[in-house]
């Protein structure tokens, strides 16, 4: 029994160490954000400064809180072998949220899912205890707790939110976008206060009561008792440090950028150890206590050794060790891990002070959220006076913001960014409520993003889309992690060993499949280069190349595909082939949805380049998209009655019609290819006798449709498939039509 209870410990912290590279890839955002954002420095020097903090913040943490211990669950009332269940449970959930999340570029708190995880497992046990009899859930489970873990989370969203947008806005009004050109004594002093805040930070949620601490006289109660004279001396050295900085041309905002990522991963590494490494050193501390006094009987044993301090001696040894490890485990991800990086690369494109491919599309919610807040910025702004509205205007001027290539916010965002999440994280821990790093985080960036007009009225709703998506993922998280916790432990307390195997199984398959996904996601993404070059460029020639290129390729890209779509619906209705038209019709709604993100793209390329040459190509510009979008629609309007007409098992069209209706199919087809082969090259030398043709093919068809037409009187004839043939035929007219439009604003476009 002591060696299935050992394998099921070795098989947690492999689980761990799982954990901690999905979820250090989740939690980047929190440390990683500002600096990438900014462009503070090169990723592998925000990289290397991000690792050192997580290692010192995991070796220097005491690895162990309350909460993975006896925080949610009440251990004395619980046995070893049910304690055991619940751990497994709890780090299976843990791993398969995070890397869900992490396959689809959100973040994510591991605090959430750590926290409603073992409610959720914990629960579960509570239940058979229950039914059993003995047990109130009281007894069982520690509710107040868990309702003021919740809460604090939760209001963290709100609270970072609101101070986030109103101390950027305060900011920015001091400073304008041009903060580089102020006075020689706004950089010092603005880098002593930040510093000053940050390392305040840092020995309140990273250093305090560290032994070493201890060792040189700054106990907890001493750094309580002076926390005026520490604030004090913190602002007088900062400040001369930064002036001599300053002196030296070093620029200060990226050291306050690059110590407060350091200060924040060591704070994430140190408070948030837990959530990755708690619950199995839970198992380990619960299975030594075991092997010592359980006298073989685990299902009697119970747990009051989690109730107290660890007292354990070999745990107490092997503890630091765990932590050290987990350190490596954490950097080696971080440095690793693609899914890292997309979640930032996400976080910053909802925070990007310019207008740059929009990750999420619009929402009902998003699109009546704006439409508010402008009915009431409208009705506040007549309220204020012209002189007032017009100097805040001014110290508003994002076009005198000296970006680096390829930033989405400037320095200052970034240090607003950092010092406030700090701040708020230091409140939070002196008032000992439990926050979520990543929501504070995050929460501040979009608040900052606001205030500092980063949601124009182009990027609003696709921004605040994307906010209510992660926002709504967070509380998605504690519902999810509290379920999927209950039906696992239930398994595994109900089925045995057999149960756990299931879970262990389900946790590899989990991540197989998120992996593959992701990867598959990236192949996807990684093909649009050139819009990513294109919003990176300055220079106006280069920046009509990319878009000229961009137009071109997503032109034959759809073309292509409408040709695979006619196809697929036209043979489908012929031959009756029910998947061929399913498939078609998917394919057409992932075709509406690519050209409308692809179109977004290209109308942000058209505002890039030179204002005369966008006089001269804005026409052919905005006919090739209108044509591109009809096309969708007008094989939309194919799609659908075929689809309805085959799957209802209608009568099929007769042959006489499908003999007439193949050869015009086949010249269609073709038709589509030449031109976009033509539009592929950029050789339009034989397009007029292509736009011939297609003139003779729509007569064609005309004449087709009038024959048709005429039929329809015959009473012999099925009225249904003849309908939907006359349709058919005016629908590949219509497609025919816009293809020669499409063909000749292409030609004018690319001369």
């Amino acid at each position: 029994m002591d060696f299935m209870y050992l394998g099921i410990l070795i098989f947690l912290f492999i689980l761990a160490v799982c954990d901690l590279s999905v979820g250090v890839a989740g939690s980047a955002v929190p440390f990683m954000s500002p600096g990438m954002g900014s462009k503070a420095a090169k990723f592998k020097v925000l990289l290397t400064v991000a690792a050192l903090g997580v290692f010192v913040g995991a070796a220097t943490s005491d690895g162990m809180m309350d909460v993975a211990r006896h925080g949610i669950m009440l251990p004395t009332n619980f046995s070893f072998s049910e304690v055991i269940c619940v751990c497994l449970a709890v780090t299976a959930t843990d791993i398969i949220l995070m890397d869900f999340f992490n396959t689809i570029g959100l973040p994510t708190s591991t605090t959430v899912s750590m926290v409603f995880g073992l409610l959720g497992g914990a629960t579960a046990l509570a239940v058979f205890k229950m039914a059993s009899g003995g047990y109130a859930y009281a007894e069982l489970i520690n509710t107040d707790k868990a309702l003021i873990i919740a809460l604090g989370i939760f209001m963290s969203v709100a609270i970072a939110f609101v101070f986030g947008t109103i101390v950027m806005w305060l900011a920015r009004v001091l400073f304008t976008f041009n903060f580089m050109h102020h006075g020689r004594w706004f950089r010092p002093i603005f880098g002593g206060i930040s510093v000053t805040c940050i390392m305040f930070f840092l020995l309140i949620s990273g250093l305090r009561g560290l032994p070493v601490m201890d060792m040189m006289g700054f106990t907890p109660e001493w750094i309580d008792s002076h926390y005026f004279a520490i604030i004090l001396t913190f602002l007088c050295v900062f400040t001369v440090v930064m002036t001599v900085l300053d002196l030296l041309r070093v620029n200060v905002f990226k050291v306050i950028v690059l110590f407060g990522t350091f200060s924040l991963a060591m704070a994430f590494a140190g408070n948030d150890l837990v959530n990755f490494i708690g619950v199995p050193l839970t198992g380990l501390e619960s299975f030594l206590d075991f092997t010592k006094h359980g006298a073989g009987n685990p299902e009697t044993w119970m747990m009051s050794e989690l109730a107290g301090e660890p007292t354990d001696a070999f745990f107490n040894a092997v503890k630091p060790f765990v932590l050290v490890g987990s350190g490596v485990v954490m950097v080696v991800a971080l440095s690793l891990s693609k899914k890292a990086r997309k979640v930032v690369e996400n976080s910053n494109s909802l925070a990007s002070q310019s207008e740059s491919e929009e990750v999420f599309s619009s929402s009902k919610i998003a699109r009546t959220l704006v439409r508010m807040v402008i009915n009431a910025n409208a009705a506040i702004t007549r309220m204020i006076p012209r002189k007032v509205r017009a100097w805040v205007d001014t110290r508003f001027d994002s076009s005198k913001a000296e970006l680096p290539e390829g930033a989405a916010f400037d320095l200052l965002r970034a240090s607003i960014n950092l010092v406030l999440a700090g701040l708020l994280i230091v409140v939070g821990t002196s008032m000992q409520l439990p926050l979520s790093t990543t929501y504070v985080a995050f929460m501040v960036g979009m608040g900052s993003s606001l205030s500092d007009r980063a949601w124009g009225r182009e990027t609003a709703v696709y921004r605040i889309t994307g906010v209510i998506t992660v926002v709504g993922g967070w509380f998605i998280t504690g519902g999810a992690a509290f379920l999927l916790s209950f039906l696992l432990a239930t398994l595994n307390h109900s089925a045995g060993v057999v149960g756990m195997l299931i879970v262990i199984l389900a946790v590899v398959f989990s991540l197989y499949r998120n992996n593959v996904k992701f990867k598959q996601k990236q192949n996807e993404e990684d093909v649009d280069l050139v819009f990513r070059q294109l919003v990176r460029t300055s220079d106006k020639r280069e920046t009509w190349q990319l878009l000229l290129k961009h137009v071109v390729d997503t032109q034959v890209k759809m073309i292509e595909t409408y040709r695979s779509v006619f196809r697929g619906v036209t043979s489908g209705l012929m031959t009756e082939n029910v998947r061929q038209l399913r498939t078609a019709a998917h394919d057409v709604e992932e075709a509406k949805d690519y050209w409308k993100r692809y179109r977004r793209k290209e109308i942000v390329g058209m505002r890039k380049i030179d204002y005369l040459q966008a006089v001269e190509k804005n026409t052919w510009f905005h006919l090739g998209s209108n044509n591109m979008t009809q096309i969708v629609y007008c094989l939309k309007r194919m799609t659908e009655p075929a689809l309805e007409h085959v799957d209802n098992n209608f009568n099929p069209l007769p042959d006489a019609v499908i003999n007439e209706f193949r050869p015009i199919c086949n010249e269609v087809d073709t038709y589509l290819q030449r031109t976009c082969e033509m539009i592929r090259s950029g050789n339009f030398k034989d397009s007029g006798e292509l736009l011939v043709e297609g003139n003779a093919m729509k007569a064609k068809l005309s004449e087709m449709r009038h024959a048709q037409q005429d039929t329809l009187q015959a009473e012999e004839n099925n009225i249904r498939a003849a309908l939907l043939y006359l349709n058919m035929l005016q629908e590949t007219q219509e497609l025919i039509s816009m293809t020669r439009h499409l063909l000749r604003a292409s030609k004018r476009f690319q001369a």
